[in-house]
């Protein structure tokens, strides 16, 4: 029996927990596209629509207690996790 991937799970393989990524939404006022970023926090197959899809959850930068769920093609990498160096 063939397994078949779900649907973005091509994209997904590009991402890791903990990377920075990016995302659009609409500004009705400016009539422009915002970027918002955040980390990656999670990236799981689920059934949407009677279809295996790839859903990412991301913790939005500017609220630190959020949690956004996101179609996994819908997002871009900014960063991968082991890019960013803190000093301590």
């Amino acid at each position: 029996m063939n397994e078949k991937t779900s649907f973005g799970e091509s994209v997904a393989k590009d991402f890791t927990v903990g990377d920075i990524v990016e995302w659009t939404t609409w500004d009705s006022n400016a009539e422009s596209w915002k970027r918002n970023y955040g980390v990656l926090l999670s990236i799981q197959n689920e059934i949407r629509s009677n279809r295996l899809v790839s859903i990412s959850r991301v913790m939005p930068m500017h609220e630190r207690f959020l949690e956004l769920e996101f179609f996994t093609m819908s997002l871009r990498l900014v960063s991968h996790n082991d890019q960013i160096e803190i000093d301590v």
